[in-house]
């Protein structure tokens, strides 16, 4: 769960209205202040590298690739990293994920990953490095700035999220 902030995905106030959202079709709608990607991942299978792969179109589309520097090319790293951990906790945990946002402004982008499932995703404590499996959820906490989890009222699932800085 978050250490600081358990708000709901997108609320981060008021936003200027020049951003647009592109979902895996590709159409364009305004979002706020921000760029946003959607992926559904219904009927999908190797929903893993998908995951992978439309977050590192979107990394190019935004210009965190090709990065420029090693911290560049790091801070690209560690998103696909999380996305991965991520969509691999819903798969393991969760009967799968449902849907991936990706949305990004000039300081953070911000990963969410819906699912169905019940469970309470949190670190594993103590973490023991040496034992496999089990490291998911203590790698984002060390990635990132800040993550938690979501619940809809009266429905079903949970969107876990995730922030992390853009690079300098």
């Amino acid at each position: 769960m978050s250490t600081t902030r358990p708000y709901p995905p997108g609320d981060r106030g008021p936003e200027p209205s020049s951003a647009s959202e592109v979902s895996e079709g590709g159409a364009a709608v305004p979002s706020g202040g921000r760029q946003v990607r959607r992926l559904s991942f219904d009927g999908q299978s190797g929903v893993v590298p998908l995951a992978r792969d439309f977050t590192r179109q979107a990394l190019y589309a935004w210009g965190w690739m090709p990065a420029a520097s090693a911290d560049q090319r790091a801070a690209a790293e560690d998103v696909l990293l999380v996305v991965s951990e991520l969509v691999t906790n819903a798969c393991l945990h969760a009967d799968g994920p449902d849907e991936l946002l990706i949305s990004c402004d000039n300081k953070v982008i911000r990963l969410e990953v819906s699912d169905r499932g019940a469970g309470q995703p949190a670190p594993r404590t103590p973490h023991r490095a040496g034992r496999p499996g089990g490291h998911g959820m203590f790698i984002v906490q060390r990635l990132c700035l800040d993550w938690g989890v979501v619940r809809p009222a009266g429905a079903a699932g949970k969107t876990v999220w995730a922030e992390l800085g853009a690079p300098a």
